[in-house]
């Protein structure tokens, strides 16, 4: 689950899989001169890996022989899954699934039960005894998992093939690599992962989350909250993964992976945010385009190099996917559709994204389709803008796929799973929505992504989303799926070294200091100036503790940064926290701009109020939001119930 903190931070409808031609709804930006020609579509195979067999009766003993005559486990309908990445060999990939109805001790068949780590056959083998899959985590001795936590959520193979990361843990087969025989629940081993937030080292630890390991399988890229002001924050962190068999402070004292050399991806300077007052001249605002502003650090590139991550928006109210190199700084955009994006993925050669988009839902248009807006109401709308993606638990993402120089003119890249007929159960059905991180093969020829199928309360009954019923084995709710590029030629995986621990535009993390606070401008009038033309006059007010921004006004006079659009009209954005991950906007928009795509961006009389939790995106509105494009008007999606 991504998350983008206010402050601290389907295919394309009309021409799904196509790229010919701009979808309709998008409204896309100008072609960039120096890109080369958008890709033309490509030949894509999309098919379903299988999983363990399905049990109605998740009670102990439910699981029978005649469900699984291998008595190697059952799943519940709801399954649980979770999908990581592929193993190094190419031929199996990791996931996390909730197995059901185990009969109780000592039946062998005990051990397949609750949330496990298997590894699933992609290339229509199976394992010895006849199974496509393979528990690596039923039936490990205590002994061997002192300390471990629980969660096993985003399940990450290592370049060894003996070792997975899964939630804070590090999964461990020793000298056997996990599809080996050899790889017995008996030779493998758990091991916590701690991050130190206190001085002296003692205590459990900072709490930590999304984590995702680089490719060099020496470093861990985390994130982790903080809670300040009331309200909720962010950083992302790259530490060491450093093992320490024998620890004498913190717990667990048990062996663990301690992470060391940890810097924060954040820099407290003023002139280093997106959005920050000239120190030159007081009365101005400055955008710099080129901030690294990580929200949510969300993976790596495939050389280790560069950090991907969730960042402050490059247009108002369009949350997108960035690239940051570690060592330069560099900033790239990977994505600028005004859609929703999050989970993505690089390919090995680094000329690909795979992105799980929201694209065709028209879920986020009413907010940001009106496109070249400058970042300044985000101060304090982020959070809740991007929470409006899901419907409760239902997501409306469909896997992306975008070439290296990304979203650009009529290009809104490739749905890969667009062949189908939208039937229920279709690899298009839209009731069938992605989820998070779909994973490259380390060949590049092949993705890996799991669905999950819209169930009550996120669909049905007073809810304006309609339920279907599953046509999956066993009724089972979510699939993993596998596609594959079928034009595209085998390539090496690329070989890693070791990046470095420092990481130059970050700040060293020193454990128990004092977490910062993201600055932002403070109370007073602003004029921002428009690249090309035009002026935007700008009223930031602070909360009565000065901690936050409470409100932002703005005035755009013909007001443009490419020459092409010419901005006119007010915006004004008042922002609350009750609770502290619970955002509320009021929101008061009279928008127009006119040029190559005449669009206007319009509240009604009473503004449109917006509360939202952060966690559970459950939309709760009154008034409207309308955003018409090119005559086409986008509305807001009705309130969850």
């Amino acid at each position: 689950m991504a998350l983008m903190v206010a402050v601290a931070a389907c295919s394309s409808s009309g021409s799904a899989g196509t790229t010919g031609a701009a979808p309709s709804g998008i409204n896309a930006l100008p072609e960039v001169v120096s890109n080369p020609p958008a890709p033309k579509p490509e030949p894509i195979s999309v098919s379903e890996l299988p999983l363990p067999p399905v049990t109605t009766n998740t009670a102990s003993g439910g699981c029978t022989v005649a469900v699984n005559p291998h008595g190697t486990g059952c799943i519940g309908q709801s399954v649980g899954l979770q999908s990581g990445g592929y193993l190094p060999d190419g031929h199996a990939v990791s996931a996390m699934v909730s197995f059901a109805g185990a009969p109780a001790a000592p039946d062998p068949a005990s051990v397949y039960a609750g949330p496990q780590i298997i590894i699933v056959r992609t290339d229509g083998t199976t394992f010895p005894g006849g199974d496509a899959w393979k528990c690596v985590t039923c039936g490990v001795p205590a002994a061997n998992q002192a300390g471990r936590n629980e969660a096993l959520d985003y399940p990450q193979p290592f370049n060894d093939g003996k070792r997975i990361l899964a939630g804070t843990n590090v999964i461990d087969c020793g000298s056997f690599k996990l599809a080996d025989t050899g790889c017995a629940p008996g030779r493998v081993h758990v091991y916590p992962v701690r991050f130190n937030n206190t001085a002296d080292g003692s205590g459990k630890g900072g709490s930590i989350r999304e984590l995702r390991l680089n490719p060099d399988n020496v470093h861990l890229g985390f994130n982790s909250f903080t809670f300040s002001g009331g309200a909720i924050g962010q950083f992302g962190y790259l530490g060491r993964l450093t093992f320490n068999p024998n620890p004498t402070t913190g717990t667990p004292l048990a062996a663990r992976y301690d992470l060391t050399s940890v810097t924060r991806l954040f820099d407290t300077a003023t002139d280093k945010q997106t959005v920050y007052v000239d120190p030159a001249h007081p009365g101005q605002l400055t955008i710099n385009r080129n901030a690294i502003s990580v929200g949510e650090l969300r993976g790596f590139s495939k050389d280790g190099k560069e950090v991907t991550y969730i960042g402050y928006p490059d247009e108002s109210s369009n949350i997108d996917v960035f690239a940051a190199d570690l060592t330069t700084g560099k900033v790239r955009r990977l994505t600028s559709n005004p859609e929703y994006t999050d989970p993505i993925d690089l390919s090995p050669d680094g000329d690909w994204t795979v992105a799980m988009d929201t694209r065709g839902s028209d879920r986020q248009e009413f907010l940001a389709g009106m496109r070249g807006i400058p970042p300044i109401t985000d101060l304090v709308t982020p959070g809740a803008v991007s929470s409006v993606r899901n419907n409760g638990t239902r997501r409306f993402f469909q896997p992306i796929l975008i070439d290296r120089y990304g979203d650009r003119g009529t290009y809104q890249g490739q749905q890969i799973n667009a062949a189908g007929d939208g039937s229920p159960g279709a690899v298009n059905d839209p009731n069938w929505n992605g989820e998070a991180d779909p994973r490259w093969s380390p060949d590049g020829t092949a993705v890996v992504y799991w669905q999950a199928l819209a169930t009550p309360p996120a669909c049905g009954g007073a809810n304006p989303l309609t339920c279907e019923t599953s046509t999956e084995p066993g009724g089972r709710t979510a699939r993993l799926m596998i596609a594959t590029f079928t034009s595209r030629k085998p390539a090496p995986a690329p070989t890693v070294a070791p990046i470095s621990d420092t990481v130059p535009w970050g700040t060293p993390y020193v454990p128990g200091s004092p977490i910062p606070t993201r600055p932002f401008p403070p109370t007073g009038s602003y004029t921002l100036a428009g690249a090309k033309t035009g002026t935007a006059a700008v009223t930031i007010t602070e909360n009565a503790a000065k901690t936050a921004i409470d409100t932002i006004a703005v005035r755009y006079t013909n007001y443009s940064d490419d020459g092409l659009r010419t901005l006119n009209g007010t915006e004004k954005v008042t922002a609350a926290a009750p609770s502290l991950t619970v955002s509320k906007l009021d929101w008061y928009s009279d928008l127009t701009q006119t040029g190559i795509t005449p669009s206007t961006k319009k509240t009604s009389p009473d503004g449109f109020h917006l509360t939202i939790d952060l966690l559970t995106n459950d939309f709760q509105a009154t008034g409207t939001m309308t955003t018409t494009i090119n005559g086409h008007a986008y509305h807001q999606p009705q309130n969850s119930t």
